[in-house]
């Protein structure tokens, strides 16, 4: 198995109930908050990662900005901040960095109105029409 594998199996097997509980109370906040935040907002518009892709040889990024990761996950943490408030969200093509690799956004609509992503999505790949260029391959 991969070492983050290992690495995720032997934190979990650290976690209490206690752990456990706190997490949960977390979870329920965050999740209230996101509810109260789309009761004003119809949408929530991020980036969909923290960087732009990678060598295939560097397993993940291991700073940012000269920011230190603590984990092997936290450089994809919007997308799994994304994923805990249990909204439906999508990811789409939105442009390039000046090096040419692809970036993406993420939309995020209230809970349980896929639709409603899907629409807006569409609208904007319709108005940019990003999805349309490609990255040259080197």
């Amino acid at each position: 198995m991969k070492d983050t594998i290992i690495w995720e199996v032997e934190r979990g097997l650290q976690l209490t109930g206690a752990d456990l509980a706190r997490a949960e109370t977390l979870h329920s906040q965050v999740w209230d908050r996101m509810r109260v935040f789309q009761s004003k907002y119809e949408y929530f518009v991020l980036p969909s990662t923290q960087v732009p892709p990678f060598d295939v040889s560097q397993p993940y990024p291991t700073e940012i900005e000269g920011v230190k990761m603590n984990a092997y996950v936290d450089w994809m943490k919007c997308c799994y901040l994304i994923s805990i408030l249990e909204s439906p969200s999508i990811s789409m093509p939105c442009g390039y960095t000046p090096e040419g690799l692809p970036v993406g956004l993420q939309i995020v609509a209230r809970h349980r109105d896929e639709w409603s992503a899907l629409q807006l999505a569409h609208a904007f790949e319709q108005a940019t029409r990003s999805g349309h260029r490609r990255p040259s391959i080197v």
